[in-house]
C-alpha cells in the first residue's frame, strides 16, 4: 500500500487477557483439560484521505502462552487493509491486504490445532470511461495472491478481469452490464477458470437502498490430465431499510462459482471454507439483521444466516443456518453490561451428519479512566453432534485490559 494512504497518526491500543476454561481442546468430558490462556496483544488503526489517495489500515497482533501447554505458545494476527490512489482523472490503482485465522476443517472444533493464517493480497488498476452524462464504462484487473500457513499446498495466484457498462435512468436508479474472467494456478499445478455474465442494478429511496447482481457462470477445474466443467446461476443482492433515526434492518447475500481460496469467506464472516476439500466449489450465503440503538445509550443486534458449500470435484456438500444476538446497556456512567448468543446448525453430506453449537456470553466493561478499558465476562459453549467425538461441552471465565496508547 502506497505510504500516503497511512501517514497519518495511528491510534495504539495494547491490551492483556487471561481466560480460563475447563475444556481448552474442546473434546468430551472423559478427555477434558483445564487451562489458563494469557494473550498480550497491540490493536492498530490508520486511517488517511488526502483528495487524491484514500486508505485504512486495521489490525491486531498478539502473543498467547498456555499455561498447561494444550497448544503450543503462538503468535496471531488480523488485518484489513486497503489503498487507492487516483494517477488521472479516469484511471486508479487499489491495493488491499486481508489477514485471517481461519478454520481448517469445519466438522472439528475451532481450537488452535483446527486453524491456519490465510493471507489474501490484491492490486489493479481501474480505468472508468464516461460515454455520456448516463452511460459509462470500466475496466479493472487484478493480481491477487492467497498464502496459508499451512497446508502449504493451498496457495495460489489469481488473475482476474472485469469489463462493465453502467446507465443511470434517473437520479435514483441505475442498471448495466458485467463481463468477468478469473484464471487461479494452485501451488500443486491445479488451474481454475471461471467466466461470469451479469446484469447490475442499483435503486435508491429516501429510506432505503437496493443493490445487486444476476447472472450466469461457468468453472473449469484442471489437474494434469483430469477436468470438470460446472455451469449455474449466480448474483449478489443488498438491501438496507432505515426504520427510523435509531434502527435499520439489512439483507445481504451472495451465490458464486468460485474456490477455497477466494475472498468470499472475509467477504462473509459467518461462512467458512472446508480446507479438506476440494478446490471447486459452488457458494451461497445468505445473512438478515436489524441494528437498534435506544435513547438511554443501549444498543440490540440481531441477524440470522443461512450458507451452503458444494464442493464441485467431491460432490460433498456441506449447509449451515445460524443466529446471532447481542445486546449492551449501561449501568452507570462508565459501567456497560453486554450479552451475547449465538446458535449454529450444520448439515455435513459426507458422513450425514448433524451438528448443533450454542454459545453465551455475559460480561462488563468498565471505563476507569479516558484510555484505561477494564473488562470481564464468563461464557459457555456446548456443540452436539451425531458423531460422538465432535460432542464437547466448555465453560470459561475471561478478564482483561485496554490502554490506549495514542
Amino acid at each position: 500500500m502506497p505510504l500516503s494512504a497511512i501517514a497519518d497518526p495511528v491510534q495504539l491500543v495494547v491490551g492483556q487477557t487471561i481466560l480460563t476454561t475447563n475444556n481448552a481442546t474442546k473434546v468430551l468430558k472423559e478427555e477434558r483439560q483445564d487451562d489458563t490462556k494469557s494473550r498480550t496483544y497491540l490493536n492498530a488503526n490508520y486511517e488517511k484521505n488526502d483528495g487524491r489517495c484514500v486508505g485504512g489500515l486495521s489490525g491486531s497482533i498478539g502473543y498467547t502462552v498456555w499455561s498447561d501447554e494444550s497448544f503450543d505458545n503462538e503468535t496471531d494476527a488480523q488485518m484489513d487493509a486497503l489503498g487507492r490512489c487516483e494517477l488521472s482523472d479516469s484511471l486508479s490503482w487499489t491495493v488491499s491486504n486481508n489477514l485471517r485465522e481461519v478454520t481448517q476443517d469445519t466438522s472439528s472444533s475451532d481450537t488452535p490445532a483446527n486453524r491456519t493464517r490465510k493471507n489474501l493480497l490484491s492490486t489493479g488498476p481501474n480505468y472508468l470511461l464516461r460515454l455520456s452524462t448516463v452511460d459509462t464504462v470500466s475496466f479493472e484487473a487484478r493480481y491477487e495472491n492467497t498464502d496459508f500457513s499451512e497446508p502449504e499446498e493451498r496457495d495460489s495466484e489469481r488473475v482476474i478481469g472485469t469489463a462493465g457498462w453502467s446507465h443511470l435512468f434517473s437520479a435514483t436508479l441505475n442498471g448495466g452490464l458485467s463481463l468477468s474472467v478469473s484464471d487461479t494456478e494452485y501451488d500443486t499445478g491445479a488451474n481454475i477458470d471461471v467466466r461470469t455474465a451479469q446484469v447490475t442494478f442499483g435503486k435508491r429511496w429516501a429510506t432505503a437502498s437496493l443493490s445487486g447482481a444476476l447472472g450466469v457462470s461457468e468453472i473449469e477445474t484442471e489437474f494434469g490430465a483430469s477436468s470438470s466443467t460446472s455451469r449455474g446461476s449466480v448474483g449478489n443482492l443488498e438491501f438496507i431499510r432505515e426504520i427510523n433515526g435509531s434502527a435499520e434492518w439489512y439483507l445481504r447475500g451472495a451465490r458464486e462459482l468460485t474456490d477455497s481460496t477466494s475472498s468470499f469467506d472475509i467477504r462473509f464472516e459467518e461462512f467458512e471454507f472446508n480446507l479438506t476439500e476440494s478446490l471447486a466449489v459452488e457458494t451461497s450465503s445468505l445473512e438478515a439483521g436489524i441494528n437498534k440503538r435506544l435513547s438511554n445509550g443501549s444498543s440490540l443486534s440481531a441477524a440470522v444466516f443461512a450458507n451452503s458449500s458444494d464442493y464441485l470435484d467431491s460432490n460433498e456438500e456441506e449447509q449451515s443456518t445460524g443466529l446471532r444476538l447481542s445486546a449492551s446497556k449501561p449501568l452507570s456512567q462508565l459501567v456497560t453490561l453486554f450479552a451475547k448468543y449465538g446458535y449454529r446448525y450444520t448439515k455435513f453430506e459426507k458422513d450425514e451428519s448433524d451438528d448443533e453449537q450454542t454459545n453465551v456470553e455475559l460480561g462488563l466493561n468498565y471505563q476507569a479512566t479516558r484510555r484505561l478499558n477494564v473488562y470481564a465476562s464468563v461464557g459457555h459453549e456446548e456443540k452436539g453432534s451425531d458423531v460422538v467425538a465432535r460432542r464437547y461441552e466448555e465453560r470459561w471465565a475471561l478478564v482483561g485490559l485496554e490502554y490506549q496508547l495514542r
